[in-house]
Order: C-alpha cells, then structure tokens, then sequence
C-alpha cells in the first residue's frame, strides 16, 4: 500500500500546505525573536555567530555543523566552531531565558512537565560521556551519548525546558578524561533520573504545571516517584510491564483461625491486568480528534509495589489499552487522589509523548544531532543553540495553526501513542 492510500496522508498533505501570506514576514519575526536572546551573548560577534548559527540550524542544509553553516554564509569555519565549542558565553542564561519566554507564552497550572532521555550515536571514544550504552531509539547497545532533557506539554503547545549530557560513571570517575574534555569540577556522577529530578526542582516554580510525567526508564525508579512525592509534585509515570504490585482492593485470602492477618499476593502488573473483567475497563475521550474523539480504555486501582526489599506507598495502578484491531497497552503509577478522574490521568500519560515529538522536531529541523563537539561546554552549547531555534520553529508553527492550536495534526503527540507501530 503507497503512503498516500494510508489514512492520516490527506491530514498530513493538508497540514503540510503552507501559503505564502502564511511564511511572509518570518525572516523579521527571527529577528524579533532573536532580539530577546541575543543580549545574553557578550561580545558582537558572539552575537553575530549566534545569529548565524541559528539561522543555519533553522535552515535546509542536509548537515548542519558548524563547517556547512558557516560555508552557507560565506565566513570563515574556524570562529563559528570555536564559537559552539568553547565561546565564553553562559548557556545556562540562554536557556533561563528561553524557560521565561516559555512560560509567558505557553503558562498553564495544568501542564506537564515532561522527563526523558535521548542518545546520540557517537564513533570513536573521545566525545564527553560517550560509551557503549543503551540506545532507546536503536533499541539496542550502542556506541553513543546520552542526554536528558525536560519538556513542557500545555494545551498551547510544547517547548523544550533544559538539557543535560549524562556523565556515566567511569567517565566521571577519570580525571584524564574529564581534563581533556573540560568537565566543571562541579559535575558528579548522577543517575539519569537525578538529573532529572533536578531539573524540577530548579524550574517547577518558575513554570506553572500540575504534573509530571516520564517513560518507565524513571518510572520504574521508587526513589524518585518518593522525592517527587516529597515535593508535592503529582505524577503519572510509566511503569515496565513486570513490576510487581499487591491490589490493595484484593480480598485477601482466607486466613486460619488463629494465624496472622493475610494480605493479597503480589503479582506482575501484566498478570493482574489479565485477571480483570472486562466490565472494569472504562472507555474515556482523551481529546477530540479530526474524525471524532479519540478513546482509550483505562482501568485502575489502588496498589503498593515491591520496591527491592520493601513494600512502596499506596499509589493508583493506571491500566491504558488501545482502542483499535491490536491495542496496545501502557501500564503507569501515579500519586493522583482517587477523585481525579481516569480521563485526566490518560491525559497526561498521552502528553508523555509530547517530548518525543519535540526530539523529533528537534533531530529532523533544528539539527539537535548534527554537531561535532566532544567537550562538556561544546556539547551544551550545541544543545542551547538548537533549542533555541526549535522554540523559534513551534512558535511560527503555533502562529499559523492559530492561537489555541497546540496540536499539530500529523503529529500531535496522542495520534503518536495511538498510531505508533
């Protein structure tokens, strides 16, 4: 079958139409755009190369390094890479500024905050933190970075937040290593779900939200769904199908007479959601779709999960399956109330994949993996710049769709859970 004859083709054409009243006017509106940031870079040709890159990496060029930006734009290759690899100027301001323009333009006290991580295949062993380690996108063990970044999800729209390059620990354990590529002496060996932690930590308050989601690579840590209990923070979190849970609302088995109280056994949540009756799946509209609502079936339940030794808080188990020929099914753990209702809490699971088009958006536009940096600073840079750029791409984009459209029909990030193969 072609991939005109498949459904989603006609939206996806039509939403790919763009009108030439519909682009006029974007190169002044970058400028506009720019003029917010540019301030942070302290030099003038910082400013200019900041210029340049961006404008590179929003550009058509297949490769989008520093040699084929600065061969476009007819200057010298060498200042642009120092530019990018080791300029003196403060990524971490940059990317404040971008969480404040963020929250102006996309502030919702229902947002999710969004946690991921994301790699990039590397050869060779000299790129800051690069090592054979697992490759989500590859599926497999893979020479590669990896990095961990927050996103925002709102009805609005989505943005990226921050960025990290995750530092494994024999990296940080080698001095050598961390000389050569110019590792602060600040960073310290951290699990990924850490830096993520500390993300929410340093920005919750600074973007208003009522959630926080993530895949079952931090969901499946119990240290972290107890720190962002500790915060406050309300969570629903993916959860690997083997986690091991005790129904809470089970009749325990029947105890003897005299013997000590029973509790119901603990069992893999795909086990438990075989068990169920249908009668206890409940159908809910996650949004309303181009050819009606889009629907999937949730069932929940009270539940502590094992957590090594230990038996873990009272949490909501919160079972979502596919409405179509072959569903599929998401598990999740969240500290929701009982009285939030299941259809908010599929909500934010499907926002989850917010982030994933954002890598998307971010690898096949702004050129998030086309960098040839090795250094800590260089590959934070690279990060910054292309973020920037992306943030540029989704506010034309939210422009043109109009002012309340923050889903992109060929890619809004619930189709991407419904449809994804």
């Amino acid at each position: 079958m072609s991939i005109l004859d498949h459904p989603q083709a006609e939206i996806l054409l039509a939403d790919a139409r763009l009108t030439p009243a519909s682009v006029r006017g974007c190169q002044d509106r970058l400028e506009g755009f720019l003029s917010r940031y540019l301030p942070l870079f302290y030099r003038v040709e910082q400013r200019v190369n900041a210029t340049l890159v961006i404008r590179g990496l929003l550009s058509g060029l297949e490769r989008k390094t520093c040699e084929p930006i600065a061969r476009a734009h007819e200057v010298e290759r060498k200042p642009v890479q120092f530019f990018v690899g080791s300029g003196k100027w403060d990524d971490e301001a940059v990317m404040g500024e971008l969480r404040s323009h963020v929250a102006e333009e996309l502030g919702d006290p229902n947002a999710v905050l969004v946690m991921d991580a994301s790699t990039f295949a590397k050869k060779g062993a000299e790129s800051c933190g690069v090592q054979r380690q697992w490759s989500g996108r590859l599926g497999k063990l893979d020479n590669c970075q990896a990095g961990v970044f927050l996103a925002y999800a709102a009805v609005g729209g989505h943005a990226p937040l921050d960025r990290r390059l995750y530092l494994p620990k024999e990296w940080a354990d080698d001095e050598d290593r961390r000389e050569k590529c110019h590792v602060p002496a600040t960073v310290v060996f951290q699990e990924k779900w850490r830096i993520a932690l500390k993300m929410i930590a340093d920005h919750g308050e600074q973007l208003p939200h009522g959630w926080v989601a993530g895949d079952d690579e931090f969901g499946r840590c119990a240290e972290l769904r107890q720190a962002l209990r500790a915060r406050g923070e309300r969570y629903v979190l993916d959860v690997p199908c083997n986690t091991l849970i005790r129904d809470l609302k089970r009749r325990p088995p029947r105890r003897k007479s005299r013997g000590p109280k029973r509790q119901a056994p603990f069992e893999r949540v795909d086990r438990w959601t075989i068990r169920q009756k249908p009668s206890r799946w409940q159908r809910v509209e996650v949004r309303d779709g181009e050819k009606g609502p889009l629907q999937v079936d949730v069932l929940t339940t009270s539940v502590r999960a094992r957590e090594d030794q230990r038996v873990g808080e009272e949490e909501r188990l919160v079972v979502i399956r596919t409405v179509e020929s072959k569903p599929r099914i998401s598990y999740e753990l969240s500290n929701a109330a009982g009285e939030v209702d299941v259809s908010e809490l599929a909500r934010v699971h499907c926002e989850r994949h917010r982030i994933e088009q954002i890598f998307q958006e971010a690898k096949g536009e702004a050129g998030l993996g086309h960098y040839e940096v090795r250094s800590w600073v260089g590959w934070h840079h690279h990060m910054t710049l292309s973020l920037v750029a992306l943030w540029f791409l989704i506010l034309e984009r939210n422009r043109i769709g109009g002012k309340n459209t923050g889903y992109h029909h060929g890619t809004d990030p619930t189709d991407l859970y419904l449809l994804a193969s």
